[in-house]
């Protein structure tokens, strides 16, 4: 069996949702939850999206695209906020705007994969 970048978007999808658990535990705990919280919202929305695209993935056109979009956004966006949280300063500036404006283009992704159905071979 061979593991392929379908694979991949499963096992993003599992690593992100023990990261959303993990940064909820953090905020549960911590004197400031926002930052956490925001992280773990992000990762515990997204990771059940990135299983849907796995599901999609035979007769939706987009559903790869949507998926790095989706995991690579989120990636940045939650990891700059937990980062943020434990250094007092993000990764880079802009980095969760940025994860912002890619996890919406994942989204817009989706949207179009309702326009670009596979084609039935």
């Amino acid at each position: 069996m061979s593991f392929s970048f379908r694979s991949a978007t499963l096992l993003v999808a599992g690593l992100m949702g023990i990261a959303g658990v993990a940064t909820a535990a953090a905020a549960s705990h911590g004197s400031d939850p926002r930052l956490m919280a925001g992280a773990s919202a992000m990762c515990l929305a997204h990771a059940p999206a990135l299983v849907a695209l796995h599901a999609a993935w035979p007769a939706m056109r987009t559903a790869p695209l949507a998926a790095l979009l989706l995991a690579l956004g989120t990636a940045l966006f939650a990891g700059d906020l937990v980062f943020r949280h434990f250094s007092g300063h993000g990764l880079f500036p802009m980095s969760a705007p940025t994860g912002g404006m890619i996890m919406m283009a994942g989204w817009l992704a989706v949207a179009l994969g309702a326009f670009l159905p596979r084609r039935e071979g």
